[in-house]
């Protein structure tokens, strides 16, 4: 295969060598569609949060128009209310599947914009875009609850689910932060953001009680701190406190506990989470581990029951999976857009929660 430069920051030893790496963003390319979507893979379904992970890899591969293309399909496919549908199948352009709005899936439409912009400096991307983050957020923000917290979603029939995720409250967060960057850049300023921001990074930190209790799935535990809420000596000693329940040495990342199943997504964003806390060696052994899933081609089952039968399983090579991949591997890599996206530093962080009214 002939590799070109735009894959040559994609190399990190034991993981990816720069012929894989190609072979990987030319796998997601070809599940993309003409008309910009990207499903899971083809013939199932797309949902925002997965083709808006994918896009963002293909951004970090060089590959702007294709993941320009992916954002025009989700600026046309918006609501009135600014959300999405939480599932469209790939047979039928815009064919709805699941007609709920979740709040997490709504939202990240924010990271990938910003992620776009740093990684092309289009102005005129940004300023097309923008009506289509505002009124996402605006949507999301309307499922914030007075603790700060953020209901997962809107039934069919417009029921606000109040219930909260911390996962998904978490990613929330850094959606949050990347539309206030926007706001910053576009000097379209957003207090009201701001406020719901600190807020819900107040509920993340300090009042896990206002969450649905789902802290056998390893997302739990490692989102607060990729969604930028948990940082510093609390982000280690979070990690620290459960690593040895959730990962599996030489294999990955369990999904959810107690069952022998690794997964790639979860072990990727684990390790973009040790990166952005300062381990990157420890997040480069999590990437190294996961390399029994890549299949021929270049594309990632999606995970392995290591026990039993020992399989694939389910027997499904994702584009997520690809695409989280490729993003923990562009951050260890030093890609400028992907590390200011996850890394945080240079991200707004709203107003303390307690200065919100909503504690």
């Amino acid at each position: 295969m002939t590799t070109s430069r735009r894959t040559e920051h994609l190399v990190l030893p034991g993981v990816l060598t720069e012929e894989q790496a190609a072979e990987t963003v030319a796998g997601i390319l070809a599940v993309q569609r003409e008309d910009g979507a990207i499903p899971w893979f083809r013939g199932h379904h797309l949902d925002p949060w997965d083709h808006t992970e994918a896009a963002m890899a293909l951004d970090a591969a060089g590959e702007h128009e294709a993941a320009a293309r992916a954002y025009a399909w989700l600026a046309r496919h918006q609501n009135g209310d600014g959300s999405w549908y939480a599932a469209y199948h790939d047979g039928d352009a815009g064919a709805v599947t699941d007609r709920g709005r979740e709040s997490n899936f709504c939202a990240y439409l924010a990271v990938g914009v910003w992620h776009h912009y740093l990684s092309t400096g289009d102005e005129a991307f940004l300023d097309r875009m923008w009506p289509v983050v505002f009124a996402a957020v605006e949507f999301v923000l309307g499922l914030q609850q007075q603790g700060g917290q953020i209901g997962w979603k809107r039934e069919v029939d417009g029921t606000a689910v109040n219930d909260a995720l911390l996962t998904g409250s978490s990613s929330i967060h850094h959606a949050l932060r990347c539309a206030l960057a926007i706001a910053e850049e576009l000097e379209e300023p957003q207090p009201d953001w701001e406020l719901a921001a600190g807020a819900l990074a107040h509920a993340i930190r300090h009042h896990p009680e206002r969450f649905l209790d789902k802290d056998r799935y390893s997302m739990d535990w490692y989102y607060p701190i990729l969604g930028g809420a948990v940082t510093g000596a609390e982000a280690k000693a979070r990690i620290d406190a459960r690593w040895d329940d959730f990962v599996v040495p030489g294999l990955g990342v369990r999904c959810v506990l107690p069952n022998p199943w690794v997964t790639g997504g979860e072990s990727c964003e684990l390790a973009l989470a040790l990166w952005a806390m300062g381990e990157s060696d420890r997040a480069l052994e999590i990437l190294q581990s996961v390399q029994h899933l890549r299949a021929e081609g270049g594309m990632y089952w999606t995970g392995y029951v290591f026990e039993g039968e020992r399989a694939m399983w389910p027997e499904e090579l994702t584009t997520w999976t690809a695409g989280s991949l490729l993003l923990a591997v562009a951050a260890l890599g030093g890609d400028e857009a992907t590390t200011a996206v996850f890394g945080g530093e240079r991200l707004p962080r709203g107003l303390a929660g307690d200065c919100c009214g909503l504690l």
